[in-house]
């Protein structure tokens, strides 16, 4: 499956445009295709930077669950607005990332989010996520 987005230095970054399915009654986008948007993104960024989940899923060890979300809506995006995702990982520990992320359109953001994702060991505890993720983290670590 191809990725989408790119990596800036160490933010990853989606471009994504306004449909008429994202909006509600009013025009405006509905809130909860915010966090969809924002899952979307941290699951590319995870792809782009070489963190392969369903592979460590199908094998039985363990996949990434969001353990804790806040959210803070500035100003509404609109049908056929051209927006970006920007996500920067903020904090690595040994079961969990920080993951911080903006939605922008023409430099204006719009929503933010912090989004702490817990790696899960297949009964659904906490688990050490693997080297090599934890590792690719901090190299994206920052900005």
């Amino acid at each position: 499956m191809p990725t989408a987005g790119r990596f800036a230095g160490k933010v990853h970054i989606l471009p994504l445009r306004v449909y008429f399915e994202d909006t509600d009654f009013s025009g405006l986008v509905y809130h909860a295709n915010y966090l969809r948007w924002f899952e979307r993104a941290r699951s590319d960024m995870l792809r782009v930077a070489g963190i392969d989940q369903k592979t460590t899923y199908d094998a039985g060890e363990g996949v990434y669950a969001v353990a804790e979300l806040s959210i803070k809506y500035r100003t509404p995006a609109r049908y056929d607005d051209a927006l970006t995702i920007i996500s920067t990982v903020k904090q690595v520990r040994a079961a969990s990332v920080l993951i911080h992320q903006r939605v922008i359109r023409d430099g204006q953001v719009l929503a933010e989010a912090d989004v702490i994702a817990a790696f899960l060991a297949p009964s659904g505890r906490p688990k050490r996520q693997p080297a090599a993720w934890i590792a690719a983290f901090e190299q994206l670590l920052g900005e």
